[in-house]
């Protein structure tokens, strides 16, 4: 696995916020547009805010969610909000939003609209940020759902799952695996010696069901982005 390892998370942000716009910018320059794939949390919030200042053409670009907890936009725990709050502002709010909550009360009844909703979004995804939990989730493929073998199922034939954790709360809309993977680039964004010590712990063994981001390692290019 590669690694970029910054002494700062404000040189993250700034140097990870250029490399974003290199690869937004080939691939519109390829394909006429281009897909941003984001994770939540509080992690990137400094990233979103570099990026939102970027000067590339944001209305070529869609971007989306990895995953979203199953709560309103304006609710605390969404994803969207942080994203709305911080990168579609400035010069990034040209940029086209897909949100990953539909109007359905349980999330299991928004796949389709989501799955319909994917075919408009730039695919391969040009850019992909995955974070990672203490427990080595990624997106909302948790290893304490009932459906993480469903998630991580590359034959499963779907790109959306419903997703209720039992160590976090709030359902969740999630990417599988198979639709992980269909990225050009894909990036692991972490901060902190404790998240670095989960990883470490992920690449040492195999059991992708016990630490699904191993099921990302084991079959894409990732490159780990780093600060203390």
């Amino acid at each position: 696995m590669k690694e970029s390892i910054y002494t700062s998370t404000d040189e993250l942000n700034v140097a990870f916020a250029q490399r974003i716009v290199g690869l937004l910018n080939q691939g519109m320059t390829k394909n006429g547009r281009a897909s941003l794939v984001l994770s939540g949390g509080r992690t990137p919030v400094g990233l979103f805010q570099q990026l939102s200042q970027q000067d590339i053409d944001w209305s070529k670009v869609d971007v989306t969610l990895a995953d979203e907890r199953w709560v309103e936009a304006g609710d605390d725990a969404s994803n969207e909000k942080t994203i709305r709050a911080h990168l579609l502002k400035n010069k990034a709010a040209e940029a086209t939003f897909y949100s990953l909550k539909t109007e359905h009360s349980d999330a299991k009844e928004g796949v389709a609209a989501l799955t319909k909703q994917l075919e408009s979004i730039q695919t391969p995804f040009d850019v992909l940020i995955l974070g990672m939990g203490e427990d080595g989730h990624t997106a909302s493929l948790f290893p304490c759902s009932e459906q993480i073998q469903q998630g991580l199922d590359l034959d499963s034939g779907k790109s959306y799952i419903a997703v209720q954790p039992t160590t976090a709360p709030h359902q969740r809309i999630s990417l599988t695996l198979p639709a992980l993977l269909n990225s050009q680039r894909v990036f692991l964004h972490l901060t902190g010696d404790s998240k670095k010590d989960v990883l470490d712990k992920a690449l040492s063994q195999n059991d992708e069901a016990e630490m699904p981001i191993r099921a990302m390692l084991n079959r894409a290019d990732v490159e780990l982005i780093w600060a203390p």
